[in-house]
């Protein structure tokens, strides 16, 4: 949490999907400050849950599943490929085998 700031700092985007570990006030407070959407689960703690979208919160597991997907390339995981270039080509490359791999055996 104590670097959620200078990590969404240099992007702009109309809304946050996180899990339950990142709901915090403060958090909560920089984004609304950049009206920005927040779509975070409330930890059971809070005596009045904050409303969400559930919908869209649930379609972060679809992210949460190809991030999971792409650890097991472990050109990847272990980050062998030094030059940034490379390590894109490479990424883009796993992508589109899980991709191919998901949509060739439904067919």
């Amino acid at each position: 949490m104590s670097q959620a700031e200078s990590l969404l700092a240099p992007f702009h985007f109309d809304a946050v999907i996180a899990d339950k570990g990142y709901d915090s006030d403060p958090l909560r407070d920089l984004l609304a400050a950049q009206q920005v959407e927040v779509l975070i689960h409330s930890l059971r703690h809070r005596k009045q849950p904050l409303d969400y979208d559930r919908l869209r919160y649930r379609k972060r597991n679809i992210v949460e599943r190809f991030i999971n997907r792409i650890k097991w390339y472990r050109l990847i995981f272990a980050r062998y490929e030094k030059l940034a270039r490379r390590f894109m080509a490479f990424l883009h490359f796993a992508a589109t085998l899980i991709w191919l791999q998901r949509n060739v055996n439904e067919t």
